[in-house]
């Protein structure tokens, strides 16, 4: 029997390592930081004509978003969140029913698809799912704007972000195209006192992993976590032919 070489035995070390550590340090990375990124599109039949999109970098349970929107009702305010635990999509045009007589999406149209509220995005103060959800007064107001903040979230919506789970929606729009939000689609189903208008959804767009960043490498691109894996696997081949190699080396030497 031949006997290992020196050589052979530190790339067999190098296998061993790697494929005990590349799963740890993945998971570790899903436990820490993470990068989402959403492309804020008008909701169908809402007749909305704007877009956005949105950013999300979570650690832990603390979330940093920033959302740039354009084409929406001027001079009102957009509520916006995190809608989570449903199938992380934005509602179909099929969604739609009719609301006064007329075809447009509410938000409960759309809960099938994106989800109940995970965290209220306002401007100031409490981000809660019930007590800041219609908090007119603290939400962005405008047909464009940037908005920037650090928030705190819960387990649940923690988990579902991660898990590229939640969706970003934005609220309010100009049904009839008369420059104010009215009764043309009723009351909304979210608060009696409101018109539909102010609470229908918008701007919609689903929260997906964004690459981690830039990583040294020739060609200069950047890895996020199934190319970190991928990358292990190759490796482990190089390595793997490595010790064939050496081996034939061995035998041949001997």
């Amino acid at each position: 029997m031949q006997k290992a070489t020196p050589a052979a035995i530190a790339v067999l070390a190098v296998i061993a390592g790697g494929t005990a550590l590349a799963p740890a340090a993945l998971a570790a990375d899903n436990a820490e930081d993470k990068s989402l990124h959403a492309t804020l599109s008008p909701v169908p039949t809402n007749k909305v004509t704007g877009s956005g999109t949105a950013t999300v970098h979570l650690k832990g349970h603390e979330a940093t978003v920033t959302i740039k929107t354009q084409g929406l009702l001027a001079g009102a305010p957009h509520a916006q969140h995190f809608h989570i635990g449903a199938k992380g999509q934005c509602p179909p045009a099929s969604a739609a029913t009719k609301h006064n007589g007329l075809l447009s999406m509410n938000t409960t149209d759309g809960l099938p698809f994106y989800g109940k509220i995970g965290a209220s995005l306002t401007t100031t103060g409490d981000t809660g799912a019930s007590h800041s959800a219609l908090a007119v007064d603290r939400f962005p107001k405008g047909s464009s704007y940037t908005y920037h903040r650090t928030i705190t979230v819960d387990e649940e919506t923690a988990k579902s972000l991660r898990s590229n789970n939640a969706v970003v929606v934005v609220h309010g729009i100009d049904y009839n195209g008369n420059g104010k939000y009215d009764n043309v689609l009723g009351a909304s189903d979210l608060d009696a006192t409101l018109p539909s208008e102010a609470t229908n959804p918008a701007l919609c767009g689903p929260l997906k992993t964004a690459p981690a960043g830039a990583v040294a490498g020739g060609m200069g691109g950047t890895q996020d976590g199934d190319t970190v894996a991928l990358t292990a696997a190759g490796g482990l081949l190089v390595a793997a032919g490595g010790v064939m190699y050496l081996r034939r080396r061995g035998i041949r030497q001997n």
